[in-house]
């Protein structure tokens, strides 16, 4: 402030000093009056020619006017005085910010609760500049000043109501919203800004937070993957829905807001509705109904529905979150279907087929009628899927399904109970015992003619038969399981009886069952207590013995020596024969390299039969090789026997096996050559040494022409080869030479020796 400034302010800075001038003025004024016109001579004139004239009082009159207007003045000030200080404590104990500038933007007045907000005491805001001292450095000063310098001009717009952001002494900044006005002197100008504020910080916080909150609840509302809509509770219209709702049930929002679900005719089940409507009415709320729903097309979806009642905006509404779980249903049905329905024909699988059967069985009891359960199996269906492969056995397991359907009653049940065997449950048949045989046997017969018509698969036309197991059930005088081993039972007789047949069970079998039960345990003993040995036959070729072949013998401790035929088809199913085989390869091939070491023997080979599941375990080359390797035999004086029914399974597989050993020097035989599948275009690919022809041949070969000539066509064929042949089971002379005329000069049979131990084959071979 400038001095001239300063002292303007001293002599008139308030109301009461510039009337204290006013009064001196007056005076002087009224004194320079008197006697510039000789007033105070005019009056003592008039007074003398007017005696009735007092001239002491008018001149006491006249001296008391000034004192008379400064009493005046002096009240007026007391009154202004009062009136402030009135205002003062009124703006002291108003809540609102009360602040007052000048034209210059400083502070002139300022109450209480404006100071505690800032931060300072009222004396050191009183002059300062408010926008210097009170706005955040962050805000454009000139810009406000240039707003007052137009309110101070009369022009408010805009600026009678505004928020800003004020800085405490703290530094801390505080949203104010103010309401102003201007100041007016008593000639009407425009001296100052009058502002009343309120503190908005917490408020406009909470309405920010609440933006925030309203944004987010936006987004998730838009964004979420859940189908979410709010429906007004009185008359269920649409208030709102998001976009996943539109997307999946394929409407656009003007479709849906302001329609009912009922109009748009979403749920598929009205009781699902009903049950929605319920819950929400009565608990407010509910939780994960599942409920199917209609799309504007028409499609059918699943979904999880949660919903509960709230109130928007004085508004009862539920709002329902609802999540699609049509895949999850799917799945689940997908899930039952695997669970009860073979995946391959859609049948009943075994765990429906129990069910069906265990219904069937209380039926019966109630009826008093009996019923029946057929076990099928298809005769041969191994050499189709060895031959043709899996694609077309699963081709005609599906067609089987289909005419086995065909053939049945609907009450009936046709199961595929596991690879190529179907199970068939009547029910229903008759009283009568004897009529229900009947009955079984008019189904079996109509089953098997259902199979006479060649099955397409793919333009190759294939026949196939069934073997078919029955068993009869009256109530539920037996389990399930019973029934179902005694048709089990009942099919192998028809297999062994011919197949393509229908077989009853029958009590006896049951022996057959236990007699095969012991007989498996047996095996096993004898696998670990080691009770089997090998016996040796002779092979020659003129009168030189060439080579032996090793049979497998079961020393039974109680029984004495046992049989191959009565043991080796329960190894093989048992696999008891992978560890039975390895160990004639390791007894074979120690005997080779004990006879390696005695001149007279060191040129005989050794022959062993290999089974199906030793040729195709994984380790059966590495076994053999490793055998030859521990006992130190010559791999070609090892020949392996492997019979025709081994080409069909694998054939491509078996290839490379034989011919990883082939290379190592091993040689192969093919025994009971002509009683099996042959294919000559495998057989001139197989890595063969010898062609053995069949004892079944040799027996008959000097009485049947056709045993004969596939003799004759073995030789041919074997010579055309470059392959050796042998024949078995030569007993006489006569078959001895019957064989040379057709061009067979190697023999093995009784009539060279029987099969022995080797300490007797050894001496028999030291006999000549």
């Amino acid at each position: 402030m400038t001095p001239s400034r300063r002292m303007k302010e001293i002599l008139f800075g308030t109301q009461v000093r510039r009337d204290l001038w006013w009064i001196a003025l007056f005076c002087l004024f009224a004194f320079f009056v008197l006697g510039k016109f000789d007033l105070f001579e005019q009056i003592n004139d008039f007074s003398r020619n007017h005696e009735d004239w007092d001239l002491d009082e008018t001149f006491t009159v006249l001296m008391l006017l000034p004192f008379a207007f400064i009493f005046f003045i002096i009240r007026r000030h007391q009154e202004l005085r009062q009136e402030r200080d009135n205002t003062h404590n009124i703006l002291k104990t108003v809540e609102a910010l009360i602040i007052a500038l000048n034209p210059e933007g400083r502070i002139t007045q300022i109450n209480r609760k404006a100071s505690e907000l800032l931060g300072y005491r009222e004396d050191e805001l009183i002059g300062q500049d408010w926008f210097a001292t009170c706005l955040p450095r962050s805000i454009d000063v000139e810009q406000v000043r240039k707003v007052i310098k137009k309110s101070l001009a009369g022009d408010l717009a805009g600026s009678k109501y505004n928020e800003n952001w004020v800085r405490t002494r703290s530094g801390e900044e505080r949203l104010i919203a103010w309401h102003n006005s201007i100041i007016r002197d008593t000639n009407d100008k425009i001296i100052g800004t009058l502002s009343a504020g309120e503190d908005i910080t917490e408020r406009n916080q909470a309405e920010e937070a609440l933006k925030i909150s309203e944004k987010r609840y936006r987004a998730i509302f838009e964004t979420s993957q859940d189908i979410i809509s709010i429906n007004r509770v009185d008359d269920g219209l649409y208030v709102d829905v998001n976009q996943a709702f539109l997307d999946t049930q394929g409407y656009s929002r003007d479709e849906v807001i302001g329609r009912t679900a009922e109009e748009l005719n979403v749920w598929a089940d009205p009781a699902d509705r009903q049950r929605f409507v319920e819950l929400l009415q009565r608990d407010g709320r509910c939780s994960n109904i599942e409920a199917q729903f209609r799309r504007k097309d028409g499609e059918l979806i699943w979904w999880l529905v949660s919903a509960s009642v709230i109130d928007l905006d004085g508004t009862p509404c539920n709002i329902s979150v609802r999540r699609d779980i049509t895949e999850r249903k799917k799945d689940e049905e997908k899930i039952n279907y695997l669970a009860y329905f073979d995946q391959l024909t859609g049948l009943p699988n075994r765990s429906l087929l129990q069910d069906r059967l265990k219904q069937a069985m209380a039926s019966s009891q109630r009826s008093g009628c009996y019923g029946a359960l057929l076990l099928l199996d298809l005769d041969y269906f191994k050499n189709l899927n060895d031959t043709l492969g899996h694609d077309m056995g699963d081709l005609l397991l599906i067609q089987v399904a289909q005419r086995l359907t065909g053939c049945l009653r609907d009450e009936d049940t046709v199961s595929r109970f596991g690879g190529d065997e179907f199970v068939v449950v009547l029910v229903n048949l008759s009283e009568s015992l004897s009529e229900t045989a009947d009955l079984i046997e008019l189904i079996g017969g109509k089953i098997s003619a259902a199979f006479i018509p060649p099955f397409d698969l793919k333009e190759i036309s294939y026949r196939i038969s069934p073997s078919i197991g029955a068993s009869v059930y009256l109530g539920q005088n037996n389990e399930a399981d019973t029934l179902m081993k005694q048709a089990d039972l009942a099919m192998y007789k028809a297999k062994e009886t011919g197949r393509n047949t229908l077989r009853f069970f029958d009590p006896d079998m049951a022996q057959d069952v236990l007699k095969r039960a012991v007989l498996e345990n047996n095996l096993r003993e004898a696998v670990q207590k080691q009770q089997f040995i090998l016996h040796y036959q002779a092979q020659i070729s003129g009168h030189r013995v060439i080579g032996v072949e090793a049979l497998l013998r079961w020393q039974h401790p109680e029984h004495g020596l046992v049989s191959p035929v009565e043991f080796i088809s329960a190894l093989e199913e048992t696999g008891l024969i992978l560890a039975v085989g390895q160990w004639v390869l390791e007894v074979a091939c120690r005997q080779l390299a004990a006879w390696a070491e005695q001149p007279e023997l060191s040129h005989l080979t050794v022959s062993v039969n290999i089974s199906a599941r030793q040729l195709n375990d994984e380790g059966f080359v590495d076994q053999v090789l490793m055998e030859l390797e521990r006992s130190g035999a010559k791999p070609d004086r090892l020949k392996l026997e492997l019979t025709e029914s081994l080409l069909v399974n694998n054939i491509e597989e078996i290839i490379i096996k034989m011919s990883a050993l082939k290379a190592e020097g091993v040689g192969f035989s093919l025994d009971d050559f002509g009683t099996g599948y042959s294919s000559l275009a495998y057989l001139k690919r197989l890595p063969l040494d010898q062609l053995k022809i069949d004892g079944s041949f040799v027996s008959d070969i000097l009485t049947d022409p056709n045993d004969a000539a596939i003799a004759r066509m073995i030789v041919v064929l074997a010579d055309s080869l470059g392959m050796a042949v042998i024949a078995e089971g030569v007993e006489t002379e006569a078959q001895r030479e019957a064989l040379a005329q057709q061009g067979c000069h190697a023999y093995q049979g009784y009539l060279f020796g029987r099969p022995v131990p080797v300490d007797e084959f050894e001496s028999f071979l030291k006999r000549g």
